[in-house]
């Protein structure tokens, strides 16, 4: 296989699996639609992963914190992967899997939104955060591959996962995922904003 049959294949699977997250698209409504609710009341949305889902993360709070495509105002967002300082310590100080706990414990209020990404829906620290999450009465999203174990599954209140196993194309679909929601949530507060 030459190097352009292989950028090619490339490109044609990734596209496939866009393709097959077509039959989501009444969840990711739905998960748009709770982030939306949040912030009209004044909430926030939370995110938080591992790696690659760390800085997606950051990425999708800065979307709304900063500007999607539309001019608008800052939307309250925040990644759990931000502060160094206190991924560090509650990994010291406690464990590692408390990591996104004991941040939600005090940064999250009741009515906000969390979003916990994981390849594999297997990272202990977002499972525990989703969980956590639902007991503080803070809606769960989870967005996770195909693999995705029983207990992902349980610990959110929405559970979106893209139909593969790879995670490359998993990490592709979640950015894709993001900006869709980023762009339904904008289109929703501009129709507020419109004159009556």
């Amino acid at each position: 296989m030459t190097e352009a049959e292989r950028v090619a294949a490339w490109l044609q699977d990734a596209g496939q699996v866009h393709r097959d997250l077509v039959p989501s698209a009444q969840t990711i409504i739905e998960a748009a639609a709770r982030m939306t609710g949040a912030l009209r009341a004044g909430r926030k949305v939370i995110w938080f992963g591992n790696g690659g889902s760390a800085t997606q993360s950051q990425h999708m709070a800065a979307e709304f914190v900063g500007r999607f495509v539309r001019e608008r105002r800052a939307l309250p967002s925040i990644a759990l992967t931000e502060n160094i300082a206190s991924l560090t310590a509650i990994a010291n100080d406690y464990r590692y899997d408390l990591v996104f706990v004991r941040q939600l414990e005090g940064l999250s209020q009741r009515g906000d939104v969390a979003v916990g990404l994981s390849t594999s829906g297997q990272s202990g620290n977002v499972v525990g955060g989703l969980r956590r999450a639902r007991e503080l009465g803070v809606y769960a999203i989870g967005l996770t591959g195909a693999a995705c174990p029983p207990a992902f599954r349980e610990a959110c209140d929405l559970c979106l996962a893209v139909p593969t196993r790879e995670t490359a194309r998993i990490q592709e679909a979640h950015l894709t995922i993001g900006h869709i929601l980023c762009g339904l949530v904008d289109d929703a507060l501009a129709s507020d904003a419109r004159p009556a």
